[in-house]
């Protein structure tokens, strides 16, 4: 299959649960069957090339030596396709043998969806769905792992699509993402954290980069946290699917109960990317003032709106010696009053390094602007004492309701990040002690607002000069023509 029928074909088991099941819900479904039926698929393949090896030897074949993951007895795709009563039931049981059979890889990994609810699920609906997947062999020799990885990411932003605003649970606009992990610039054997990894697609992107740049993409060590059972899950299955082992990806609420953690500490890591949910009211402000693991570092954030626990967690999850966070938020981080106190003691520790203000509707399912807001534990010496400040407001490709960044956008960006140089109304190196004299307010116009206004200024000018010409022009010809009259 070519990668468009491959997605077509996928994305098609969504149209037989239909009118029995929420949009919102078809991802804690389809994912699982996908997942199994891979695996499925894959081990009959190594199966096959273990009996080529050993020349039919039928015992070796299934050694767990020569398998990826292991499937007991009676717990194969195939296995369940033979059944055709109580059909939820037994495919959840063999869902069940699969994760305690792979207990350090696979548990849990098909989440908690309720397979056996024959009011939602009817066997005939699920027999229909189980022959739908039959259709094609889905091992690594008819589908390659780039193909299929590229083919989940299809399908998480189509339920994405179709789900409606819970959309922004799982999913970042992926050419964000990859602004994003250009800027981190992950390098072999590093680590890379993602908080609040949703489906995974910042992590991912981070070890695609280096694979596409031709560097040893597996020395990288891909970790996350995610409060999302489903969500969660979806993440470590998109791992597998292209072919990622060296990864782990915990359950949890990341600001009460961190579960990344190292002797009592937390892990710190070489790089955060990150897109926290944003303005959250519902959180344990009470605990952070005592924090455990010592993250109030720049003060405790209101009840209303836990963006800088966020914040802060993520800069104490970051390696002392070369660590870099990349972060996607709202513009409101940059300037409301109630956290200035904070983002100046974030200033004063030289902790921002760059402040890209991003276009609208770049949030999935949200028409606010977007920024960047980039920090580092210990700048180059040329950063230090400085902050970036670049207005990409307009680099943006606007498609309906969703906005992308071309590739020429992200370039332009991308460049003027590296180069760290004032240009024009696009970019501004501001001094430390100057930011902090605007009471830490780091709103980017109040930087190269100036340029711009001049620049607006230029073109009035030149617009009224124009007109003037144009009007002198018509007084001229409408004198000539009355003359030519008389």
């Amino acid at each position: 299959m070519t990668q468009q029928q491959l997605e077509k074909y996928l994305w098609g088991a969504a149209t037989y649960l239909r009118g029995h099941i929420d949009a919102g819900d078809y991802k804690q479904f389809i994912f699982p069957l996908l997942f199994f039926k891979r695996i499925s698929d894959v081990w009959d393949e190594e199966y096959q090339s273990a009996i080529k090896e050993s020349d039919g030897d039928l015992d070796y074949a299934s050694f767990a030596e020569n398998h990826r993951f292991q499937i007991p007895e009676t717990s194969h795709w195939n296995d369940v396709r033979e059944v055709t009563k109580n059909v939820g039931a037994v495919l959840q049981k063999a869902m069940r043998n699969i994760e305690k059979a792979n207990p350090e890889q696979l548990f849990g990994i098909f989440g908690d969806a309720n397979w056996t609810n024959k009011d939602r699920l009817s066997d005939e609906t699920l027999i229909n769905l189980i022959e739908h997947f039959s259709q094609h062999q889905l091992d690594i020799k008819h589908v390659e792992q780039d193909q299929l990885g590229n083919a989940y990411e299809y399908l998480i932003k189509e339920f994405a699509d179709d789900s409606g605003h819970t959309a922004a649970e799982f999913y970042t606009n992926r050419t964000v993402v990859r602004l994003m992990a250009l800027i981190a610039n992950p390098q072999p054997g590093e680590t890379v954290y993602d908080p609040t990894c949703g489906s995974g697609g910042l992590l991912l992107n981070a070890a695609l980069q280096l694979k596409t740049a031709g560097k040893e993409y597996r020395s990288l060590k891909l970790f996350g946290q995610e409060i999302n059972l489903i969500t969660s899950s979806i993440a470590r299955m998109n791992m597998f699917l292209h072919g990622i082992e060296d990864f782990e990806i915990v359950r949890g609420n990341t600001l009460s109960e961190p579960g990344l953690l190292h002797n009592d500490e937390l892990r710190t890591f070489n790089v955060v990317l990150a897109n926290p949910p944003y303005s959250i009211k519902a959180w344990d402000q009470k605990a952070w003032t005592n924090d455990p693991y010592g993250r109030n570092i720049w003060g405790t954030p209101s009840q209303g709106c836990a963006d800088y626990a966020f914040q802060q967690h993520i800069h104490k999850s970051l390696d002392e010696k070369n660590g870099r966070s990349v972060v996607l938020w709202p513009h409101g981080v940059l300037f409301r009053d109630a956290e200035a106190e904070m983002r100046k003691k974030m200033i004063e520790a030289d902790a921002v390094d760059c402040v890209i203000g991003l276009g609208p509707n770049l949030f999935y399912n949200s028409p606010m602007e977007s920024c960047l807001l980039i920090c580092n534990t210990n700048k180059p010496k040329a950063r230090k004492g400085k902050i970036l400040f670049i207005n990409a407001v307009k680099e943006v490709r606007t498609e309906k309701t969703i906005s992308y960044l071309d590739e020429t956008h992200i370039q332009k960006i991308f460049k003027c990040y590296k180069s760290f140089e004032d240009d024009g109304g696009f970019s501004k190196v501001v001094p430390n002690k100057d930011v902090i004299a605007k009471n830490g307010n780091l709103n980017i116009t109040l930087y190269i607002g100036k340029a711009v206004t001049e620049n607006k200024e230029e073109s009035i000018d030149k617009l009224i000069t124009n007109w003037n010409k144009s009007s002198n022009d018509l007084r001229v010809s409408i004198k000539d023509l009355v003359r030519e009259l008389q």
